[in-house]
C-alpha cells in the first residue's frame, strides 16, 4: 500500500484559490487521483493524473478551474483549485494504487487512501 498524506486544505471566500498537496511514500506508473466529499454525499472523484501518459481526467464540474500535477522527484501529488464556489467545500482525499480496472475518478478503483484534508469556501 502507498501512505498518503495530504495537506493545504483551509477556509477561502468564493472565487479565491487554494493548492492541496499530497505526499506519497513513492509514485508508480499507476494513476493517482483526488476526490472529495461533502456532508450527506457521495465521495465523488474531482482530478485523476496518468504519470506514464503525463494526461489528466477532471470530472466536469471542475474542468477549467482545477488542476492536477505532480512532482515525482519529491511524491508529492498536487490539486491547484482556482475560483472555487461554495459547492467544492468538502473533504479531499488524495488516493492511489488502483486495482480493478475501473475509473480512476471512481473511488472504488483506489485502494490506498489518505487522511483527508477539509476545504471550506464561504460567500
Amino acid at each position: 500500500q502507498v501512505r498518503l498524506v495530504e495537506s493545504g486544505g483551509g477556509s477561502v471566500h468564493a472565487g479565491g484559490s487554494l493548492r492541496l498537496s499530497c505526499a506519497a511514500s513513492g509514485f508508480s506508473n499507476d494513476c493517482m487521483g483526488w476526490f472529495r466529499q461533502a456532508p450527506g454525499k457521495e465521495r465523488e472523484g474531482v482530478a485523476a493524473l496518468f504519470p506514464v501518459l503525463g494526461s489528466a481526467l477532471y470530472a466536469n464540474s471542475v474542468k477549467g478551474r482545477f488542476t492536477v500535477s505532480q512532482d515525482p522527484a519529491n511524491s508529492i501529488l498536487y490539486l491547484q483549485m482556482r475560483s472555487l464556489r461554495l459547492e467544492d467545500t468538502g473533504a479531499y482525499y488524495c488516493a492511489a494504487d488502483p486495482s480493478g480496472g475501473g475509473s480512476c475518478l471512481t473511488p472504488a478503483t483506489l485502494r490506498s487512501w489518505g487522511q483527508g484534508t477539509q476545504v471550506t469556501v464561504s460567500s
